[in-house]
């Protein structure tokens, strides 16, 4: 379908009795969206089930609080079956607000819809409408098709550079489509390229397109390298990793006048980067998307100062001696710094299936693989772990696939996941736990189709059709890159303060708090041993590290 026939996406307002100011409200978003008014569960159901057959966009759908013919969960529920990706909001009446509120609050903890309003008493209902638009942003930035592309790729068909590229661009922000070179649109962009015909091509806005072969590729035009840095330069602050502690490390650092540099291997983010939806992160009510929080961050680091280079894994770390600074050495250049903060995270531990392994990138991704969702629509998935972002993804990919089962190997959820997320997974009709089991073997023509399942309990294998098997599978910190002068724990987390042998202690006195054995190098968030594995605990490190720099860089000035 072109651009010129694409149907406007609806904003479906089931308004029995206030139609009136509903309307009068929803009348901004008239020239971009399909405004529908319904009066009753029955004719909203009847609408999205016909917009989906049809294939027409649904961006959003309001509801009052009390309908004539069901009640609201009920309903809510319908309409959810009937298209999962829309977002859903209960706008109640202000004579019913704070009458209906302790009933309907609580199908926010299940996920039963996105947010509980007030509806609007009069003009310019700011508050209302940061809300609505908030919404709006997070069903377009999840969509198949993105309503602006920031770049596009061309390439006649799906395959794991293709789809790494899209989940990298999803992480960064920048929405993005796939066109076949033999499209209308494929074809202008090709016009445009100068060289030997190679897939997939990238391009963006401004630039010429060019082949990409990686994700780094794409990464060094859109941020460069950190050779860029002058040779001479010394920074004071280079922090390696840019997942939550690395970004608070980043904003804190930069906006106390020191000079940061931050290195990523991937996407700024990191793991957290990848949730489709946090709901528990302090201050915002209706959740966020890490996506969202880390480009945030992100953009406050910029502000004040901070560079990012992504796509460039850290190969070497080498202490300065006698004053000298700290060398980071990546295979896109070094930087020298005069303190070094280690905020790489974690990894995913592999599978180590090797059937498995050769599909990743095609039907199997290690992470949430956010964009990988849109293209499972009507297939069967499975992921595999227990922890929150396990279930983060679970409820993301059941927006798009026919159903999502969650494999652990422990009895149940209650141990590793958050209780609000299991409630949520507890209503999804769409989502099914499946304990004491793990994946064993899987393969598939040139792309995943099956998996054979053990149960641990039993011994009995079966094997199962499948379209995606998402892994996220427990904590491996990676830090073999590091030099043997920074300890390290039996499971490779890095040590800091007193959690350092005591025979390493520089005249009896332990290293500061989150300073390793190294001095003027420190560690936070995953990546150190002993640190609590949530979003908020690796910002608040970010933070807390600051002042242990600037307490380093004052005694050596």
């Amino acid at each position: 379908m072109s651009p010129a026939t694409t149907p406007l996406p609806m904003i479906v307002l089931c308004a029995p009795d206030h139609a009136d100011v509903l309307r009068e409200q929803f009348a901004r978003y008239e020239r971009e969206y399909d405004l529908r008014v319904t009066a009753g569960s029955g004719e909203t159901a009847d609408l999205l089930a016909g917009a989906r057959a049809g294939g027409v966009p649904v961006a959003l759908v309001v509801t009052e609080s009390r309908l004539p013919d069901s009640e609201v969960h009920p309903a809510l529920h319908v309409w959810r079956t009937a298209l999962p990706t829309a977002r859903r909001v209960v706008a109640a009446h202000w004579d019913h607000f704070m009458a209906d509120a302790d009933l309907l609050r609580s199908g926010l903890a299940t996920g039963k819809y996105d947010a509980y309003l007030l509806m609007p008493r009069g003009l310019r209902d700011e508050e209302f409408h940061t809300a609505i638009t908030e919404l709006l942003s997070d069903w377009g930035s999840t969509v198949a098709v993105p309503e602006v592309a920031a770049a596009e790729i061309v390439s006649p068909g799906s395959d794991p550079v293709v789809t790494s590229i899209r989940d990298y661009l999803d992480r960064m922000g920048m929405p993005s489509a796939v066109v076949h070179p033999d499209s209308q649109r494929g074809q202008e962009l090709l016009a445009g390229y100068d060289g030997p015909l190679e897939f997939p091509i990238f391009s963006r806005l401004g630039r010429p397109p060019f082949v990409a072969r990686s994700v780094r590729d794409v990464a060094s035009l859109i941020y460069g390298t950190p050779a860029d840095i002058e040779v001479d330069t010394v920074v004071d602050l280079v922090v390696l990793g840019a997942g939550p502690a690395g970004l608070a490390t980043a904003v804190y650092g930069s906006s106390e006048g020191l000079s940061t540099v931050v290195i990523e291997s991937e996407a700024i983010g990191g793991q957290a980067g990848t949730s489709s939806m946090i709901r528990n992160y302090l201050g915002f009510p209706r959740g966020i998307s890490g996506m969202r929080l880390a480009q945030r961050a992100r953009n406050q680091a910029i502000r004040f100062g901070t560079r990012f280079f992504t796509g460039w894994p850290v190969t070497a770390l080498e202490p300065g001696a006698d004053g000298a600074p700290h060398v980071v050495r990546t295979e896109g250049g070094d930087v020298h710094a005069r303190s070094v903060v280690i905020s790489t995270g974690v990894d995913y531990r592999r599978l180590g299936i090797t059937t498995l392994e050769e599909l990743v990138g095609n039907g199997v991704h290690y992470g949430a693989a956010v964009s990988a969702a849109r293209e499972l629509e009507g297939y069967d998935v499975v992921v595999v772990g227990g922890g929150n972002s396990a279930g983060q993804a679970a409820i993301h990919l059941a927006r798009f696939a026919r159903s999502v089962t969650i494999m652990i190997r422990r009895p149940d959820l209650s141990a590793t996941m958050s209780d609000y997320l299991i409630r949520e997974i507890d209503y999804n009709p769409a989502i099914r736990v499946l304990p004491c089991a793990q994946v064993v073997d899987g393969g598939g023509d040139e792309r995943l189709q099956w998996i054979t399942v053990r149960d641990l309990n039993t011994g009995e294998e079966s094997r199962r059709e499948i379209g995606g098997l998402f892994l996220l599978l427990g904590a491996d910190p990676g830090c073999g890159w590091l030099p043997d002068d920074i300890c390290r724990d039996e499971r490779g987390f890095v040590l800091t303060g007193r959690d350092i042998p005591k025979h390493l202690w520089k005249g009896g006195t332990p290293p500061a708090n989150l300073e390793t054995a190294v001095p003027g190098i420190f560690a936070a968030g995953d990546v150190r041993g002993g640190s609590m594995k949530r979003v908020a605990a690796a910002s608040g490190e970010g933070a807390s590290v600051v002042p242990l720099v600037h307490a380093y860089l004052d005694a050596g000035a």
